[in-house]
């Protein structure tokens, strides 16, 4: 598992639980592998015998996906059991990019919700982004000097329970009409967990204690403080389904991300190619409505529905209840010294948009992330997820096309290499009816294809929603507008100092270091457009 060794080598370039209740009813050459999954060796899935998917006709011996004796277990459970996509727990940011001072915007699963700190109840609150007064958005507004939600559009004031507090155009003298019902926002039951803020995306009264009933799924690496857990995230324009896909398909690494990634090849292998492509053997087990597992030689992986997909370096143990942990604890020190995780959580924003959260825990060389800023990992990573972005827009159109209950008619994948691939088609479509659950929301049409420098833009996709880059963002911005100016005054000066043999070396030594500042001032200029704006990538040439 050669790209996974990579990724346990510290580079600069990879990358409470609280609760509240709602008040209302319901209202219907990076040397590390950063972002991608590495390969996988040895590994094969499994599809049932006795009643073959009607969706998954049988494929040929030499497919990724074969028969298996356990198959008729797996049968059993389909009968009954369908995922249900709204009984759920769904993440919406990590708490690190969250800015306790405002409201953020955020939409999952075609839901719009505002997130704000409550200040009274010292929790993060997550609302219906809209004010029943005229439906203007809440994120759009402020946290006032009371600790309130407050609409900017005519002053509407909220608290953590969805309460109006005031309406300032209601008489003093007049009915209590802030008590009214209708003049309350729906509040969804929400939680902290591993430092990233979830949903439960039915604000009806009856889910109000639900976290005791079920929780978040658990990951153990995410709570161990031996661990680092440095995150990042991103809006991606492409759905769900195939950011998923991506994620759990490791032999597209040396092709899609050539010239960035590095992986290392085995002495005796034999390279076919210039990239090094080779047969990767993946298999799938246990596959139910509550995801499946997967196999490889030095590893394992879990597909946990709806939103994680996680890898480790060692064999995964099942603990149900939709958590996810390595198998054992290390017998030595040494071995110790070389765990880590790759942890994927993909989230369903709208049809043709998701939102991916990344965490590669770790528990050696941890003063790395305490030195290195966050910002410059996710240079590295933003670079990987735009490497195949523009691939995966125009692949989901085509599955669009086909229809989603097509895809396996489609796509020919005869090898092993797409055997998770190939699983996860196989629970949406045995379980979670094929695609995700909008419930009505949306037409069933991708939205109109972007031009390229847009579909590829990282500042409102990234930058906006990152605590660390934007601060660099904002920095780095100042510290090119102070050479320019420190560039210009150093050429009034030049131009000013009188000539003479005694000052010569002065005035030019003035005029070398302006002429530095202008071109350092260009250079960080361009520096900020690429890694912050936008950054293209031409296969052709890489």
């Amino acid at each position: 598992m050669e790209a996974l060794i990579a990724c346990s080598k510290p580079s600069p370039l990879p990358g409470s639980q609280q609760k509240h209740l709602r008040t209302r009813p319901s209202q219907p050459n990076h040397r590390i592998t950063h972002l991608i999954i590495p390969s996988f060796p040895r590994l094969r899935s499994i599809r049932p015998v006795a009643k073959p998917s009607r969706l998954f006709p049988a494929l040929s011996s030499s497919s990724a996906v074969e028969t298996n004796a356990e198959a008729p277990e797996m049968e059993a459970q389909v009968e009954g059991e369908k995922f249900d996509w709204y009984a759920q727990w769904y993440p919406v940011m990590p708490v690190c990019d969250l800015d306790k001072r405002r409201p953020h915007a955020k939409r999952v699963m075609g839901i719009d919700v505002v997130v704000w700190w409550d200040r009274h109840e010292a929790t993060w609150k997550v609302m219906d982004d809209t004010c029943p007064h005229r439906l203007a958005p809440l994120s759009e507004g402020r946290i006032d000097q009371w600790g309130r939600l407050q609409c900017v559009y005519h002053g509407w004031c909220f608290d953590g329970s969805g309460d109006c507090n005031l309406i300032p155009q209601a008489p003093r003298d007049g009915p209590p009409v802030h008590t009214f019902q209708k003049a309350c926002v729906a509040v969804y039951p929400s939680t902290v967990q591993h430092d990233i803020v979830w949903f439960w995306p039915n604000p009806d009264p009856a889910y109000k204690d639900i976290f005791t009933k079920k929780k978040p799924p658990f990951i153990k690496e995410l709570e161990d403080p031996s661990y680092t857990k440095l995150m990042g995230n991103r809006d991606i324009p492409y759905g769900y389904e195939v950011l998923i896909e991506n994620l759990m398909d490791p032999a597209h690494v040396p092709y899609a991300h050539h010239g960035i990634m590095r992986i290392q090849q085995q002495k005796d292998s034999e390279k076919v190619d210039r990239e090094g492509g080779k047969p990767v053997e993946l298999s799938v087990k246990r596959l139910d409505v509550n995801g499946f597992l997967a196999k490889q030689d030095m590893g394992a992986s879990k597909f946990l529905p709806p939103c994680i997909f996680y890898a480790n370096t060692d064999p995964i143990t099942d603990i149900g209840n939709g958590s996810a942990s390595s198998a054992g604890a290390p017998s030595s020190p040494s071995a110790r010294k070389s765990k880590m995780a790759l942890i994927f959580i993909c989230v369903p924003v709208s049809p043709g948009k998701s939102r991916l959260i990344w965490v590669f825990p770790r528990n050696f060389s941890q003063w790395i992330d305490r030195v290195i800023p966050r910002w410059i990992f996710h240079i590295g990573q933003n670079l990987i997820l735009d490497s195949d972005l523009y691939l995966l827009h125009v692949e989901e159109y085509k599955i669009m096309e086909i229809g989603s209950l097509n895809w396996q008619k489609a796509c020919f994948v005869p090898t092993k290499a797409d055997a998770l691939v190939v699983g996860f088609r196989r629970w949406l479509n045995t379980y979670a009816g094929g695609q995700v659950d909008w419930r009505g929301k949306f037409s069933g049409a991708l939205p109109p294809s972007p031009p390229r420098e847009q579909l590829m833009d990282r500042y409102w996709s990234h930058v906006v929603n990152c605590s660390s880059c934007n601060a660099a963002y904002k920095g780095l911005n100042v510290l090119e507008i102070a050479l320019q100016i420190a560039s210009v005054a150093l050429l009034g000066i030049f131009a000013a100092t009188k000539h003479s043999a005694a000052s010569a070396i002065r005035r030019n030594s003035v005029g070398v270091i302006a002429v530095v500042c202008f071109a350092a001032s260009r250079w960080l200029a361009h520096f900020i457009y690429k890694n912050f704006r936008y950054h293209d990538y031409d296969h052709a040439f890489h």
